[in-house]
């Protein structure tokens, strides 16, 4: 009986105060203090909620999240966003339908830079709505691809996502980052072949004609940018430098380039600085009250009451993660990726351990279900963004993106079934 209560205490009080708009950081500790003051719960122990708020923090993998956050706003900022997209357009322009490959193939691109799909879509999904419009599509079909392109950001190298979860998990950032590789393209295929299938359906033809003279001349705008993933796949994968060093690497790259040969000034350097901090501030403050959360949650025992429920139901690890990939549609329907990711990973971590779940496969599948929330209403923020930076109205952003939605799932269950596309590279090449 204490169990239910303490049990019902610990979820009841985080889910009213985050539905009463309490932020998610704030409401985790209030939940934590709530728990340890109630007579059901731990004794309440200052020296150990302090000393959890430490090593929550104390991390140098952690340092990886303001490099990735800047390099993004410093890419939008720079003006090669433009660039990528023009050397897509010079790519597949040309082919039937060729303005909505370009949109896939250049949040690919893209995506090896940024590491966040807000990124994607307030950036380069501008752009890439706009010329789509001026193309002469539908509306409808110009937001569903550019909204379904969004979420490869954070599948594909670098993610700060990615890498909130290997922190929060301790599994090698490394590691992680290479596993979203073959899912990341995979997004990218069904994609094109969704665009591949519209654009018969709707009658679209080529934007214009292929010109390799024009392929040479944006490219050689574009290559400032396309170095840039090269640099952290490439470190990586030789092993000279972590993924955390690829992003301060790569950080002051773009910074001297932008400068150079791009749009940066110093004034935009500062400002985009000063915002990042401000992002990296709240997201390792989430983090840090996230470590003493985890630790509550396992005083109380609910992973394993959790791993009970669950081995109740199946105790086969592939339908099991089928299970968490459910619980993880309904969680990404309101609650914000990093928010989701720092309340289940701490509870969830000791569940796959016992249930022989691959903790690399586990990452990919928990951040790819939680970026299909992105897109997912009520919350999903990626809907508000699109329906900021273009002109389209909520409602027509969510119809927009249902069809797509086919295309994402059918990504999601390979690799739940197929655990080597997440897990091949990682373990071929770090052993």
């Amino acid at each position: 009986m204490e169990l239910a209560i303490i049990g019902l205490l610990f979820l009841g009080t985080l889910l009213v105060l985050y539905g009463l708009g309490v932020p998610v950081a704030v409401a985790m500790g209030v939940t934590v203090v709530t728990v340890m003051a109630s007579p059901y719960g731990p004794s309440f122990n200052y020296t150990l909620i302090s000393n959890q708020l430490l090593f929550g923090l104390n991390s140098f993998t952690l340092l990886a999240i303001p490099f990735y956050l800047l390099l993004g706003r410093l890419m939008n900022r720079s003006g090669f966003t433009e660039d990528i997209f023009e050397f897509a357009n010079s790519v597949v322009g040309s082919v039937r339908g060729g303005i909505g490959y370009v949109n896939v193939l250049a949040s690919l691109i893209f995506s090896g830079m940024s590491g966040l799909a807000l990124a994607d879509a307030a950036g380069l999904g501008r752009v890439e709505y706009s010329v789509m419009r001026e193309y002469d599509y539908d509306k409808d079909v110009a937001l569903g691809i550019t909204g379904g392109s969004a979420i490869i950001g954070p599948i594909i190298p670098p993610s700060v996502p990615i890498i909130i979860y290997g922190v929060l998990a301790g599994e090698s950032i490394n590691a992680l980052f290479l596993a979203g590789i073959i899912p990341g393209f995979l997004l990218a295929v069904t994609l094109l072949l969704s665009v591949a299938i519209v654009t018969r359906i709707r009658g679209y033809g080529a934007t214009g004609t292929f010109d390799p003279r024009r392929v040479l001349e944006t490219l050689g705008t574009a290559a400032i940018a396309l170095v840039i993933p090269v640099l952290i796949i490439g470190g990586i994968l030789s092993g000279v430098f972590t993924a955390t060093e690829a992003g301060a690497i790569t950080v002051v790259y773009i910074t001297v380039t932008g400068l150079v040969f791009g749009d940066l000034t110093l004034s935009k350097i500062v400002a985009e600085t000063r915002d990042a901090a401000v992002e990296t501030f709240s997201l390792t403050f989430i983090i840090a009250i996230a470590a003493a959360y985890g630790l509550v949650a396992l005083e109380l025992r609910l992973p394993m009451m959790l791993v009970d429920a669950i081995t109740g139901v199946t105790t086969d690890p592939t339908y099991m993660l089928l299970l968490l990939v459910a619980l993880f549609l309904v969680v990404g329907t309101f609650m914000e990726t990093v928010a989701a990711i720092t309340v289940l990973v701490p509870v969830l971590v000791p569940v796959i351990d016992i249930a022989g779940i691959d903790p690399i496969h586990f990452g990919i599948v928990m951040v790819l279900t939680l970026m299909i929330g992105l897109l997912t209403p009520p919350l999903g923020i990626i809907l508000f963004v699109l329906e900021q930076v273009t002109d389209a109205s909520l409602e027509e952003v969510m119809r927009a993106i249902v069809p797509y939605y086919i295309p994402l799932l059918v990504v999601l269950l390979i690799i739940i079934f197929v655990p080597e596309t997440a897990t091949y590279i990682p373990y071929e090449h770090l052993g």
